[in-house]
């Protein structure tokens, strides 16, 4: 079993790297329950930069690592994925945003510096997969009205930063839902007050490592990266963390810690598709 296991290892806390914009007040919760269990539940998923930097981005688990910051830990126990690995996949999130006019909004994006607002057929769809490369959004407000958002810049960091512009622009006006939906009649009449769906351009794992590692933050919520096999349940005592000890001792600690509990049965791995009760 050990060969399908997840690589777990523990990191310098301040070496993670977040790759979307986060705010740091909503890691506080989170503090808080860390601190009342005294374990790490589920390991953030990281992925080593290129740049010989010695950081890690952050694939799925920025809450964590901004909770371990908050917490003055030294370190971090996370599970680490080779940006190739076979098991890493990258979707895209798209925004329902509702409570705020749909005209305000539109107005709002239409102001926006370096970009260009146009009406579009919205019967006309292509993959976002085949968007024209400054296509920034694809918007379709409850009316059924469609419009593109266009980049001036037509490179990856240009359009990435005018992309950020772009959620800025609803953040704090309208309240967000993530969805996969893609059109305003896939939500059904589920929202009361819809304001517009944001449908966003896909990445890929390479361009986000790119932007990261140059210090370009993607909107929150936008990514969605699964890796297989996952590490979950861990629940990594906190005291091992903060204990004043080299990095090298924790990892080795932690490695008898993996082999006491698969020699105890402790460990179980799924290689179907599972559904968690207890979350």
């Amino acid at each position: 079993m050990a060969h399908n296991l997840p690589q777990l290892q523990i990191l310098p806390t301040a070496s993670l790297t977040p790759h979307e914009w986060h705010d740091d007040q909503r890691a506080k919760p989170l503090v808080d329950r860390l601190r009342a269990s005294g374990v790490l539940r589920n390991p953030p998923i990281v992925t080593p930069l290129a740049d010989g930097s010695g950081r890690y981005m952050v694939l799925d688990g920025a809450n964590r690592s901004t909770a371990f910051r908050q917490m003055g830990l030294p370190h971090i126990l996370a599970q680490v994925v080779a940006p190739n690995d076979p098991g890493l996949d990258l979707h895209t999130w798209n925004h329902v945003l509702w409570g705020w006019d749909a005209a305000e909004f539109l107005k709002t994006l239409a102001g926006i510096e370096d970009t260009r607002m146009q009406e579009i057929d919205p019967t006309v769809r292509r993959p976002q997969s085949r968007w024209p490369i400054k296509t920034l959004v694809w918007v379709q407000t409850p009316d059924g009205k469609a419009h593109i958002v266009r980049s001036q810049p037509d490179d990856l960091a240009g359009r990435s930063r005018r992309l950020v512009e772009v959620a800025r622009a609803y953040m704090g006006k309208a309240t967000l839902d993530r969805t996969t939906a893609q059109q305003v009649s896939q939500l059904g009449d589920k929202y009361a007050e819809l304001t517009a769906i944001v449908v966003y351009p896909p990445y890929t794992p390479g361009e986000v490592l790119e932007l990261c590692a140059a210090g370009i933050l993607l909107p929150p919520g936008i990514t969605r990266f699964t890796i297989s096999p996952r590490g979950l349940r861990v629940n990594y005592p906190l005291d091992e963390l903060s204990a004043d000890r080299p990095i090298e001792a924790k990892n080795a600690a932690l490695e008898r810690w993996i082999s006491e509990r698969i020699a105890r049965k402790g460990v179980r791995y799924y290689a179907e598709p599972t559904v968690l009760y207890d979350e």
